[in-house]
């Protein structure tokens, strides 16, 4: 068998906590330091508090911050979208489209609702706006989050 092999083993070693507790115990280290004992753990103890070594509770509160913050700004973004002050040409509905509410006056969101609401016929007064025009412009409104009064909402047949 080789010689010196085995570490030392020191059976007095002395362990010292972070709150001052000390005790020796054997082990092949000669001086051990720890943060937590049975004299300061919060299991022992009943105390409510957090034991953070790595900041790891830290990390988790700025997750959950940052999370927080994301989903405000998420929801901020979805009430822009559905803001009857959106203009017409957010919608990317197409020059002639855009150009024929225009020269009726229409010029956003709300104002279309509004014709809307008094029915297909109201908007397809609208010269030069057409069945294909209001379906490209209900389904527009309805990919952004809109929703369309009773009147423009067609019976299916």
């Amino acid at each position: 068998m080789k010689q010196d092999l085995q570490p030392t083993f020191y059976p007095e070693a002395k362990v010292t906590c972070a709150c001052g507790n000390t005790w020796t115990t054997g082990s092949t280290v000669e001086e051990i330091h720890t943060d937590v004992c049975s004299q300061c753990h919060p299991f022992f103890t009943g105390e409510q508090r957090i034991v953070d070594t790595e900041g790891q509770v830290d990390r988790f509160y700025k997750k959950l911050q940052a999370r927080q913050e994301y989903l405000e700004e998420q929801h901020q973004r979805e009430e822009s979208q559905t803001s009857p002050e959106l203009a017409i040409a957010e919608l990317e509905l197409g020059t002639r489209i855009e150009s024929s509410l225009a020269e009726a006056g229409i010029e956003i969101v709300g104002q279309a609702l509004e014709r809307m609401a008094q029915g297909d016929q109201a908007m397809l007064d609208i010269d030069g706006f057409g069945r294909k025009s209001l379906a490209d412009l209900k389904r527009a409104l309805k990919r952004q989050g809109f929703e369309l009064p009773e009147a423009a909402v067609e019976p299916q047949v």
